[in-house]
C-alpha cells in the first residue's frame, strides 16, 4: 500500500512552525537540544493534515464523500486553517460513506479490499453463500468495493457478513464500518446485524454543554467504569440497568465524568475491551444502539459527561472477526512482518503512515462524537503507539528516549490529528493520554507545539502507592519521595492523578483496600468486628486517597465500587475459574449495609469530591509545600486557601504540632479520623486555629499548631487573612 508522504510536496507556513516551536521549548529548557526534531515533528503534522485533504489522495477521498465540498488544499498554503480543518473533519467521515446505509430508498454498502478479487455480501437470503446477485463491484482501483440493494432486500434486525475472495483463499469476514455485531452464543460465530430501527432513539438532550466547560470551572472528577460488570448479579450488566441503577450512585458519589471502558466490540470478554475487532460497533452484549444512547442521554441530563476508551493502539487478531488479513493481506492495516505483531498483547499494530488507515481512525474518532454524543476520549496505549519498542522494558530516564529512533513518527502525527479532529468536531470534547513514557507536549495544545492532548495520566502515582503498600513498612515511608511522586508533573500540561484505576484491580494484583487490611477483610469489616488491620485499612485508604486528589494537577479519576473500598479484585469468566462471573461484579449492597464499614470510606470520598468542586481546588491552583517531615511521616501543604495536613505515623501522634503558614485563622473542615468516617473522633469538629508569631522561637513567621492523631487527615480553612 502507497504511504501518503511520498504523494506530495507542499510548502510549509515557516513563521507559524517556529512560533509553536518556540512556545513548546520555552516550557521546558530540556528540549532546547532536540529542537530540530521536534520541528521536523510540528512540520510532518501540518504537512499530512494538508495532504490528507489534498486532490493528489484521491480517488481515496473522493469517493469517501468529499468531491463536493471544493475544499482541498493548494499545494502552496500549507499548515492548519479553519478551512484545512473543515475539510479535514469532512475527510473524517468515512463512517457515513462506508459500511452499511439506507439512501434514497435503497441500501448501499461499501467495503475497502485492495487485495480482494471478489467481495459478496452473504445472509440468510444467500443461504449464508456467495451469489452473484449479491456481488460487490470494484469501483476504482483503491481497492473500493460497493453493492445497491433494493429497499425490500434487508430489514432491521437481519444478519449478515461479507465473502472475500483473494489471489490463493477466500473467507468469511466482518464488515470494517459495521455498526452492530452480535455473537450467537451456540456456535460463537459474530455476524454484522442491520440497525435501522423503525422509531431510532429520540435525544431529549440533543446539545450538551458540561457545566463550565470553557475553562472547567469545576474539577475533572471521573468515575471510570464498566458497563458490564456494574450490576451485582452474577452475570454481564446491561446498559439500561447502568443507567437506571449505577448513574445515580454517580451523581450521589459528586463525580462530573464518566469514563466508559469496553465499549468498542470485542470477542473476548476478559480483554477488558482492550481487544477490539469491531471499532465503529458498541459491543452487543450489554445491549442495542439506542441503549447506549440512552445512557449517554441520562447522564447529560444529570450534567455528567461521558467519555469512552478508544483504543487506536493495536486491533484483535482475529481474523473472522476483526481486521487481521481483512483483505488475505497481513498488511492492510496493519505494518508488515514482525512489526505488524504486538508480541506482548499478541495484537496487530496498525500502519499510520497509510492515509487509509488515517481516514479509518479519524473517521472512528468521529463517529462516536457524531453516533453517541460522547463528550471525548481516553486513549489507550499511548506508549504502545508512540515507540517501535511500545515501551517495553523501558525506564525512559533520559529525555533522549523521547527523541531517538525508537519513535514511531506517523503515530505522533496521527494523535495530532486526532486531537484536532476531535477538537474542532466538538471544542469541548476532552482527550486523555493514557502515557508511561512522559513524552514533553503530549498534553500541550497544538498552537503551543504539542500534541493537542488535553489532560495526561500521572501513572507513576499508583504505582507509587503499589510500592509503598506492598514492599515499604508504614515507618520506612518517605514522605519527601511521596510529595515528590504526587507533584512531579510538567506543569504546562495537564494531568489527571488517581490512587487505582482498573490495572490495580485485576487478578493479579489486589486493590489498595485488600493490600491494607488482608484476610481480615473476609471476616472483619462489620462496624463491630473491627480489627487493628481494618482500622489501618480504612485510616490509610482515606488518607491515599485525599492527598492523591488534593496534590493532583487537574483532575482527579477513581475506579467503580473503590471509592467504598470494594473487597474484590477482577476476574473474568475464563477456564481458569470455571467461568465464573464472581469476581466480574460490583457489591453495592456493602456500601449500602449501615452493618458494615464501607459505607464510612464511601460518604469520605462523597465530601472529599465536595470540598474539591466547592473551593475549585484543582482549577489552577498549585500546591505549596508547608512542611514535610519524613521520621515524623508529616505531609503539609497548601491549596486553594486551604492547608491540608496528613500524618502517617502508624503509632505517633503529636500534640501542638508546629509548621509555617500564612497569616490567617483556619477553620477545621474536616478530619479523616471524624466519626462519621470511621474514625477514632478523636478531634472536635470545626474548631479554629490561628497562625501566630511565635516570640520564643527564632522564627519570625507565623506558625499553627495542630494535634495531629496517628494516621489521620486534616483539612483548613483560612479565614480573616491578615493584611
Amino acid at each position: 500500500m502507497p504511504c501518503l508522504y511520498k504523494t506530495l510536496t507542499c510548502h510549509l507556513p515557516m513563521d507559524l512552525i517556529q512560533e509553536q516551536l518556540n512556545v513548546l521549548l520555552a516550557s521546558d529548557p530540556y528540549l532546547r537540544p532536540y529542537a530540530d526534531i521536534l520541528r521536523k515533528r510540528i512540520e510532518h503534522i501540518h504537512l499530512t493534515a494538508r495532504r490528507l485533504c489534498s486532490e493528489k489522495t484521491d480517488p481515496f477521498t473522493r469517493v469517501a464523500g468529499n468531491e463536493h465540498l471544493g475544499l482541498h488544499c493548494k499545494e502552496d498554503d500549507c499548515g492548519f486553517t479553519e478551512q484545512t480543518d473543515t475539510a479535514m473533519a469532512d475527510w473524517a467521515a468515512g463512517h457515513e460513506y462506508f459500511g452499511l446505509h439506507f439512501r434514497d430508498d435503497q441500501w448501499v454498502f461499501r467495503e475497502w479490499a485492495p487485495n480482494a478479487t471478489a467481495v459478496y455480501l452473504i445472509a440468510d437470503m444467500t443461504a449464508w453463500r456467495a451469489a452473484s446477485q449479491f456481488a460487490l463491484t470494484r469501483i476504482n482501483a483503491d481497492g473500493v468495493w460497493e453493492i445497491h440493494l433494493p429497499a425490500s432486500a434487508l430489514n432491521h434486525g437481519d444478519l449478515y457478513r461479507l465473502h472475500l475472495k483473494w489471489p490463493g483463499g477466500e473467507g468469511d469476514r466482518i464488515p470494517a464500518y459495521a455498526r452492530r455485531t452480535v455473537q450467537d452464543h451456540q456456535t460463537l460465530i459474530f455476524n454484522a446485524q442491520v440497525w435501522y430501527p423503525p422509531s431510532p432513539y429520540q435525544w431529549r438532550l440533543p446539545v450538551f454543554q458540561p457545566p463550565g466547560f470553557q475553562r472547567l470551572v469545576e474539577p475533572l472528577l471521573i468515575y471510570e467504569a464498566h458497563v458490564g460488570m456494574a450490576q451485582e448479579a452474577e452475570k454481564i450488566g446491561a446498559f439500561r440497568e447502568f443507567t437506571q441503577q449505577v448513574i445515580p450512585r454517580i451523581v450521589q458519589a459528586g463525580y462530573n465524568t464518566i469514563q466508559l471502558m469496553a465499549i468498542q466490540e470485542h470477542p473476548y470478554y476478559g480483554s477488558f475491551g482492550y481487544q477490539v475487532s469491531g471499532f465503529f460497533a458498541a459491543s452487543s452484549r450489554y445491549g442495542t444502539p439506542e441503549e447506549l444512547k440512552e445512557l449517554i442521554d441520562t447522564a447529560h441530563q444529570a450534567g455528567l459527561r461521558v467519555i469512552m476508551d478508544i483504543i487506536h493502539s493495536h486491533a484483535v487478531k482475529n481474523v473472522a472477526e476483526g481486521l487481521s488479513h481483512f483483505d488475505g493481506t497481513p498488511w492492510q492495516y496493519f505494518h508488515q512482518g514482525s512489526r505488524g505483531d504486538h508480541i506482548a498483547w499478541d495484537s496487530r499494530c496498525f500502519d499510520y503512515a497509510k492515509y487509509q488507515v488515517l481516514h479509518f481512525l479519524l473517521s472512528n474518532c468521529r463517529f462516536w462524537l457524531d453516533e453517541y454524543h460522547f463528550d471525548g476520549f481516553r486513549f489507550d496505549g499511548v506508549t504502545s503507539m508512540l515507540y517501535h519498542h511500545h515501551g517495553l522494558e523501558r525506564a525512559f530516564t533520559s529525555y533522549a528516549d523521547y527523541f531517538d529512533d525508537s519513535v514511531d513518527e506517523d503515530a505522533y502525527t496521527y494523535l495530532a490529528l486526532a486531537n484536532r479532529l476531535i477538537h474542532f468536531v466538538r471544542p469541548d470534547a476532552i482527550t486523555i493520554a493514557e502515557d508511561i513514557s512522559g513524552m514533553p507536549g503530549l498534553a500541550m495544545p497544538a498552537e503551543k507545539g504539542g500534541v493537542g492532548f488535553d489532560y495526561r495520566f500521572a501513572m507513576g502515582v499508583p504505582d507509587h502507592w503499589i510500592r509503598l503498600t506492598k514492599d515499604i513498612p508504614d515507618e520506612a515511608w518517605s514522605m519527601g519521595a511521596l510529595w515528590h511522586t504526587l507533584t512531579d508533573r510538567r506543569h504546562a500540561e495537564k494531568t489527571i492523578s488517581y490512587a487505582e484505576s482498573h490495572d490495580q484491580a485485576l487478578v493479579g494484583d489486589q486493590t489498595l483496600i485488600f493490600r491494607l487490611i488482608g484476610a481480615d477483610m473476609y471476616h472483619c469489616m462489620a462496624v463491630d468486628k473491627r480489627t487493628i488491620k481494618t482500622d489501618r485499612g480504612l485510616a490509610l485508604h482515606k488518607m491515599i486517597r485525599l492527598i492523591t486528589l488534593a496534590a493532583a494537577g487537574h483532575g482527579y479519576l477513581n475506579f467503580m465500587g473503590n471509592e467504598f473500598g470494594h473487597p474484590e479484585w477482577i476476574d473474568f469468566p475464563r477456564q481458569g475459574n470455571n467461568w465464573s462471573y464472581r469476581y466480574a461484579r460490583r457489591q453495592w449492597q456493602l456500601a449500602d449495609d449501615k452493618n458494615l464499614v464501607y459505607r464510612f470510606l464511601a460518604k469520605f470520598d462523597q465530601d472529599m469530591l465536595a470540598i474539591a468542586k466547592k473551593y475549585r481546588l484543582l482549577a489552577g491552583f498549585t500546591p505549596q509545600l508547608l512542611h514535610e517531615h519524613s521520621d515524623d511521616k508529616i505531609i503539609i501543604f497548601e491549596r486553594a486557601g486551604l492547608v491540608f495536613a496528613f500524618n502517617f505515623h502508624p503509632w505517633q501522634s503529636y500534640t501542638d504540632y508546629p509548621f509555617e503558614a500564612p497569616a490567617a485563622k483556619y477553620r477545621m473542615l474536616t478530619d479523616s479520623d471524624a466519626e462519621i468516617y470511621g474514625g477514632q473522633a478523636r478531634l472536635v469538629p470545626g474548631q479554629l486555629h490561628e497562625a501566630l508569631i511565635d516570640q520564643t522561637s527564632t522564627s519570625k513567621r507565623p506558625q499553627i499548631l495542630l494535634y495531629l492523631p496517628t494516621r489521620t487527615a486534616i483539612v483548613l480553612k483560612a479565614t480573616d487573612v491578615q493584611v
